[in-house]
C-alpha cells in the first residue's frame, strides 16, 4: 500500500497520509499491506468489516469528539484505544493538528512502538474532502486488485478437479496469486496437510474467535466438521501486493476442501487396508493378489505383523499417519502390518504393549506371523515392556512353527492344569509361570502375585500333581518351561 492509500478516519482523525503530514515522534513508520480502515459512516461509505470490528464501537463514556469515535483522555484508555485499532486491522492513526483533543500519554506511544503502529499528524489546512477523495481512490484501486485475487483463488477449485494438483503445488500457486506465504498446522502445531510447512506456534491464537491480524499478516482457523481442523497463517511476501483478509479467508476455504479430500482418501485406503489384512489373516488371498494389494499401500520389502494392546485406533493412526501400514481391530487387539520401523513409533505410545513377529516378505501366509506376534504381545503385557519382538526370548527359538505340534506339547504337559484352572477359576498355570520367570524364588514370585508364600507353595504342589512332574527335577522343569512357552505362543496364557 502506498502512502496515499487509506488509513484511519476516526473522529476528525483521518486515515490517510497527504503531502505535508508527518509521523508523530516516537511512533513507527507506515506499514505496507494492511488495507482495512474504520471511519464515520456516511463519510467514507462502506467499510471492510473485520473480526472484532465491534471493538471500535462509538459512544464510549469519556470519549472526546462528535462522531462517537475519539481519543480517550486517560493513559489506560488511550493505550486500549490504540490496541483495539490494531486488533481490528487498522493501518495507522492520523491526528489533525490544532484540534481540541486530549494530550497523548507515554503509555499511548509505548503501545504504538510495541505494536509497530504508525501515528501521523495531518495539518489542519488539509480539507476533509481531500482526505475522503484520497481514501475513495485508494479503495477503488485496492478493490480491483482484491477482486482479481479473489477470483483467481476461486479458480483453485478448478485446479483441484481438472489438474489433480498435489497439495504443495496448489499452495504455491495460491501464494503467488495472493501475495502471501502460507503455513498450515493443527491446533497443536503439527502438520495439517502433507508438504505444507507449519508456522511458529507462538503466533497461534488461544481461541478461534481471536482477532485475525498478526504482525505482517493474518491467522485464520481452517473450518472442518466438528470444529476447526487447525490454523492457516499468511505472511505478506516481500515485494508482492497482498490480497487482504478476504483473499486469505478464501485460501483457508480451499485448504479446508483439500483437507476434506485428503481425509476421505485416507479413510478409503484405511478401510481397504483393514479388509486386505482381514483376508490375509484368513489366508483367502493367493500370494500374487496379496502382493498387489500391499503394493497399493506402498508396503514392499521386509514386513512384520504387530499385535498392539492398551491403546486406541485414533492413537495408532496419529503415530503411524506418515508411514505405510494396514490396521485391523479385533476386540482389544489391533493388528498392524508394515515395515519393521513401525515398532519405533508404536513403542512411543503411552502405556502400550506390542508384540512383533519376525520379518517376512509380502505375500507370505500370516498364520505363523500371527502366532509370533500374539506370543510377543503376551510377553510385553507380562513384563511391562512397550514392545517385545518374537525371538527376543532365547527359549522361543526352540519351539516349532507348527501350531499342531505346539498344541500337542501343551496338551501333553499342561492339559490337566488348564482344565483345572478353567473349572475352578484358579491360577495354577500363572503361578507356576511367575515362579519360573523369577528363577524359582518363592518369596519374590509370591510378592508379584500378591499372595502369601505358603499359598504359592501349595499351588506349586498342586501344579506338580496335575502335570505329574516333579518341579525339583531339571528334566521335568525344562519340559514344563517349554510347554508354558508353547502355551504363550498359542495365546493360552493371557
Amino acid at each position: 500500500m502506498s502512502i496515499t492509500e487509506a488509513y484511519a478516519v476516526l473522529c476528525g482523525q483521518q486515515q490517510t497520509h497527504r503531502p505535508g503530514s508527518a509521523l508523530v515522534p516516537g511512533t513507527p513508520a507506515l506499514r505496507e499491506g494492511r488495507q482495512r480502515w474504520s471511519g464515520p459512516v456516511g463519510v467514507l461509505g462502506a467499510r471492510q468489516r473485520t473480526h472484532r470490528s465491534d471493538a471500535l464501537a462509538p459512544g464510549r463514556r469519556g470519549d472526546h469528539g462528535t462522531t462517537g469515535l475519539a481519543v480517550p483522555r486517560t493513559a489506560t484508555g488511550q493505550r486500549a484505544y490504540l490496541e483495539r485499532l490494531d486488533d481490528a486491522g487498522v493501518s495507522a492513526l492520523a491526528l489533525y493538528a490544532q484540534l481540541d483533543m486530549p494530550p497523548l500519554h507515554d503509555a499511548f506511544f509505548r503501545a504504538a512502538e510495541k505494536r509497530d503502529f504508525p501515528v501521523l499528524e495531518v495539518p489542519l489546512a488539509v480539507p476533509f474532502i481531500a482526505v475522503a477523495q484520497e481514501v475513495a481512490a485508494a479503495a477503488q484501486e485496492d478493490a480491483r486488485h482484491r477482486l482479481g485475487a479473489q477470483l483467481q483463488v476461486f479458480g483453485a477449485l478448478r485446479w483441484l478437479v481438472a489438474e489433480d494438483l498435489d497439495t504443495p503445488t496448489l499452495l504455491r500457486r495460491l501464494e503467488g496469486l495472493s501475495g502471501y506465504d502460507v503455513y498450515l498446522c493443527t491446533p497443536q502445531g503439527r502438520p495439517l496437510l502433507p508438504g505444507v510447512p507449519v508456522p511458529d506456534p507462538a503466533v497461534l491464537p488461544a481461541s478461534v474467535d481471536a482477532p485475525p491480524t498478526i504482525p505482517g499478516g493474518f491467522v485464520l482457523p481452517v473450518p472442518a466438521p466438528g470444529g476447526p481442523a487447525g490454523f492457516l497463517v499468511a505472511y505478506e511476501r516481500q515485494g508482492a501486493q497482498p490480497g487482504g483478509l478476504a483473499v486469505v479467508q478464501h485460501i483457508a476455504t480451499v485448504a479446508a476442501l483439500r483437507l476434506a479430500m485428503v481425509r476421505n482418501e485416507r479413510e478409503t485406503l484405511r478401510r481397504e487396508g483393514a479388509e486386505t489384512l482381514a483376508e490375509l489373516l484368513q489366508e483367502v488371498l493367493d500370494p500374487e493378489a496379496a502382493r498387489r494389494r500391499l503394493a497399493r499401500h506402498a508396503i514392499e520389502g521386509d514386513t512384520v505383523l504387530l499385535v498392539v494392546r492398551h491403546t486406541t485406533d485414533e492413537a495408532l493412526l496419529r503415530c503411524l499417519e506418515d508411514q505405510p501400514h494396514l490396521l485391523l481391530t479385533r476386540g482389544e487387539d489391533r493388528y498392524v502390518l508394515g515395515a519393521p520401523e513401525l515398532a519405533v513409533a508404536v513403542g512411543e505410545l503411552s502405556g502400550v504393549a506390542a508384540g512383533i513377529s519376525r520379518s517376512f516378505l509380502p505375500g507370505t501366509a500370516l498364520k505363523v506371523a500371527q502366532r509370533e506376534a500374539l506370543w510377543a504381545v503376551s510377553k510385553a503385557v507380562e513384563s511391562g515392556r512397550p514392545v517385545v519382538r518374537y525371538g527376543d526370548d532365547s527359549t522361543g527359538r526352540w519351539l516349532p512353527d507348527d501350531p499342531a505340534v505346539l498344541t500337542a506339547l501343551v496338551e501333553h504337559v499342561l492339559g490337566g492344569v488348564l482344565r483345572y484352572d478353567e473349572a475352578h477359576d484358579s491360577q495354577l498355570l500363572v503361578s507356576a509361570r511367575t515362579w519360573m520367570e523369577r528363577d524359582r524364588r518363592t518369596e519374590t514370585a509370591a510378592a508379584a502375585l500378591h499372595i502369601h508364600p505358603n499359598t504359592l507353595a501349595y499351588r506349586l504342589r498342586r501344579f506338580g500333581a496335575l502335570t505329574d512332574r516333579d518341579l525339583t527335577s531339571t528334566g521335568a522343569l525344562a519340559e514344563v518351561w517349554l510347554a508354558i512357552q508353547a502355551a504363550g505362543a498359542l495365546g493360552l496364557t493371557d
